[in-house]
């Protein structure tokens, strides 16, 4: 398993394809606060859930400087389906050999009815416009994440 993230740690650096297959990168001090989240599927219960929630927040986490970049394993044309049937109007990022989930520590062991496995581990990764980690979640719940980074972010003051 690659080691987590760390608050003050910086950020790693990537390029990957969307849902439409342009490229959106995260590089070192871009200039924007980015919340980059990562989760095991697209259009399965709990992955759609956060999507939702990500989505109807969306105003409110631009309003505070921020952009939301989802990332999967998916492959791009599963995210474009997926951001059609959604209305996810935020990059979906297709990270198919989960290089950029290992770089941020969101790849590892699990464990699911009694297997071990490796896989995506749900997390979220918030970056300050220095490209550095303001705030580092692992093993978050797809219900009620949103609601608790919002609170974690001080944004529903």
């Amino acid at each position: 398993m690659a080691d987590r993230l760390m608050t003050g740690a910086d950020a790693p650096a990537f390029t990957l394809k969307d849902s439409a297959g342009n490229d959106v990168s995260l590089a070192s001090g871009d200039g924007a606060g980015t919340i980059v989240y990562f989760y095991p599927a697209a259009s399965t219960p709990g992955c759609t859930k956060e999507a939702c929630d990500f989505r109807d927040n969306l105003a409110s986490f631009a309003s505070a400087g921020y952009r939301v970049l989802g990332v999967s394993p998916d492959p791009v044309k599963k995210l474009a389906a997926f951001a059609a049937k959604e209305a996810l109007s935020f990059p979906l990022l297709s990270d198919e050999d989960h290089a950029v989930a290992e770089a941020y520590g969101a790849w590892g062991e699990k464990k699911n009815y009694g297997k071990t496995y490796q896989g995506l581990i749900r997390s979220t990764i918030v970056v300050d416009p220095d490209g550095k980690v303001a705030l580092a979640q692992y093993n978050v719940r797809a219900t009620g994440h949103v609601a608790k980074l919002r609170r974690d972010l001080k944004l529903d003051a």
